[in-house]
C-alpha cells in the first residue's frame, strides 16, 4: 500500500493500536503512537493525534486517559469484558459437539475481542488436549442449516450414525434416510440435540446433532399436526433426562432436605416444593420415565424415594433387582 494512502487511514490505525495493544494496565502515549505510525509510513503531529483521539471518543470509542506529563491512553469499555470472555471461552472448551481444531479456531477469534495481554489471559486457561470432542468438522454447517429449516419451518433428511464394536461409524437403517419437522435445537448434559415433531407418532424425538450426516432442507413445510399450540422448549426439556424419550408421567418424589439445590438445578425455581416433615419434602413433575432418570434417582441412594404413580414404583423395583443381579 503506497504512503498516501496509509495517511488516509491514519485514525483507523490509531484505533486499532488502542483496540489490540492497550487496557488499564497497558496504556499508550502519544509518541508511542507517533513512533508506531511511522513504522507503517505515517506521519503525524502531536495536535493531529490529539484530535484523532477526540474523534474516536465522539464516535463512541471509550479511550481513557491517565494524566500526568506524558499523558497516557488505554481502551476502557469493550463489547465484551474479560469474565464474559472468559466464560465463552469455557463454555467452547466445554462443548463436545465441537471439534477440537474448531475449538480452537472459536477460542482465537474470542481472543480478539480483546486487547493483546488480555487475550494471553484466555489463552492460559484453554485446556483442550485431552478433553474428549466431536471429530467431525461438519457440525457447523450441520447446525446452520437446521437453524435455517426451524426459521422457515421446512423439513430435513439426514443420515444418522452410530459407533459400533471396531469403533467405526455406522449409518442406522442401512442408509435410509431420516425425514422429520424439526422444532428447536437445544444444549443438554454437554451434547447439543434437535427437537423436532413426529405427525405419525404425535410426539417428539430427539437427535444427537454430531451423529447427523448430509443433512437436507426439503422444499416440504413441517407437518405439525397433533403438536400442541404453545410449543416451547425448556418446558419441553425439563421433563427429560439425557434426552432419552420415553412415556411421560406425573411423578410424586419424596427427597431429604438435603437436595433441595438438587431438586431446584434440576426442576428450577418454578417446582412446587411441599414441606412434609422435618427432613423432608416432595415435589409433583411431569417427566419422560428413562433408563436415565432412574439412574439420577440412584445417585442420590437412600435420600429419595418415589411416591407415585405405584405402577412407576414396581418399574423401578424391577430396575434396581435387575442391576443387583449382576453383583
Amino acid at each position: 500500500m503506497a504512503k498516501s494512502e496509509n495517511q488516509k487511514l491514519k485514525m483507523l490505525y490509531i484505533q486499532k493500536m488502542l483496540l489490540e495493544c492497550t487496557d488499564e494496565n497497558h496504556t499508550l502515549t502519544v509518541n508511542d503512537i507517533i513512533e508506531r505510525l511511522a513504522e507503517l509510513g505515517i506521519n503525524a503531529e502531536r495536535k493531529s493525534i490529539y484530535e484523532d483521539i477526540k474523534d474516536l471518543q465522539s464516535f463512541g470509542m471509550d479511550i481513557l486517559c491517565i494524566r500526568s506529563r506524558s499523558n497516557k491512553y488505554f481502551c476502557g469499555a469493550r463489547d465484551f469484558e474479560l469474565p464474559e470472555l472468559k466464560l465463552l471461552v469455557d463454555a467452547v472448551v466445554a462443548s463436545k459437539f465441537i471439534t477440537k481444531k474448531k475449538s480452537l479456531e472459536l477460542i482465537k477469534k474470542l481472543e480478539r475481542l480483546t486487547g493483546y495481554y488480555q487475550g494471553k489471559e484466555l489463552q492460559r486457561q484453554v485446556q483442550v488436549k485431552n478433553r474428549i470432542k466431536n471429530m467431525h468438522e461438519t457440525i457447523y454447517y450441520v447446525v446452520d442449516k437446521l437453524h435455517q429449516a426451524i426459521a422457515n419451518k421446512k423439513q430435513v433428511s439426514f443420515n444418522y450414525w452410530e459407533w459400533n464394536l471396531e469403533k467405526l461409524e455406522k449409518v442406522r437403517k442401512n442408509g435410509d434416510k431420516y425425514i422429520t419437522s424439526p422444532c428447536a435445537l437445544c444444549w443438554d448434559n454437554d451434547n447439543y440435540y434437535l427437537v423436532a415433531y413426529s405427525s405419525k407418532y404425535k410426539d417428539f424425538v430427539h437427535y444427537r446433532v454430531d451423529k447427523m450426516a448430509d443433512v437436507r432442507i426439503l422444499e416440504t413445510g413441517c407437518d405439525f399436526t397433533g403438536m400442541k399450540k404453545n410449543f416451547d422448549i425448556n418446558t419441553h426439556t425439563s421433563k427429560y433426562f439425557g434426552m432419552y424419550s420415553g412415556k411421560t408421567e406425573k411423578v410424586g418424589i419424596y427427597f431429604d432436605n438435603s437436595l433441595a439445590g438438587a431438586v431446584i438445578d434440576r426442576f428450577g425455581k418454578e417446582v412446587v416444593i411441599k414441606k412434609t416433615d422435618s427432613v423432608g419434602f416432595t415435589i409433583e413433575v411431569d417427566i419422560v420415565i428413562s433408563p436415565v432418570f432412574f439412574a439420577w434417582l440412584v445417585g442420590f441412594g437412600d435420600k429419595v424415594q418415589i411416591l407415585a404413580p405405584e405402577s412407576l414404583v414396581k418399574e423401578f423395583k424391577g430396575y434396581l433387582k435387575n442391576i443387583s443381579k449382576l453383583y
